[in-house]
């Protein structure tokens, strides 16, 4: 099964419509995410906490790294930059944190709230290898962007 960004993107606004409140938003994306594409091994976000640091959220699938520095990983880079990673092969990413062994491919997405803060990453892993485009990038981008940009 793959994603229909189409009608995801409808469910999410529907499902998050009028809730501010940050984490149950992060929940409900990640569990409508997770289950609407069997790419998606773990999907998860990561919350910055203090500066330069990242603290797990809410995800689906097996246990997460509890902290990431942003110096650190695939999720790190994306906070630090502020822009998507999209890594076909992990273990050819310079310092790439294996939190799961059975993680090939990852895609990573910078979470801003209304006023253009960086407030977490999406994090979404697969177990094959090349697992995400520019078109998943581009979709997933706009429903956070929907769901987080008035928060």
């Amino acid at each position: 099964m793959t994603i229909d960004y189409d009608s995801i993107t409808k469910t999410i606004a529907a499902l998050t419509e009028g809730e501010t409140d940050t984490v149950a938003l992060m929940a409900t994306v990640v569990c409508e995410l997770h289950h609407a594409d069997d790419r998606f091994d773990w999907t998860g976000f990561y919350r910055v906490t203090a500066p330069e640091m990242l603290k797990i959220g809410p995800y689906q699938g097996g246990h997460g790294c509890l902290t990431i520095p942003f110096s650190r990983g695939v999720c790190g880079a994306a906070a630090r930059t502020g822009e998507v990673q999209r890594v076909d092969d992990v273990d050819a990413f310079p310092g790439h944190i294996a939190c799961a062994s059975s993680t090939r491919s990852e895609i990573v997405l910078p979470v801003r709230n209304g006023t253009g803060d960086l407030i977490a990453v999406l994090d979404i892993d697969s177990d094959r290898p090349s697992a995400f485009t520019q078109q998943d990038a581009d979709h997933l981008a706009r429903i956070l962007s929907q769901v987080f940009g008035s928060v």
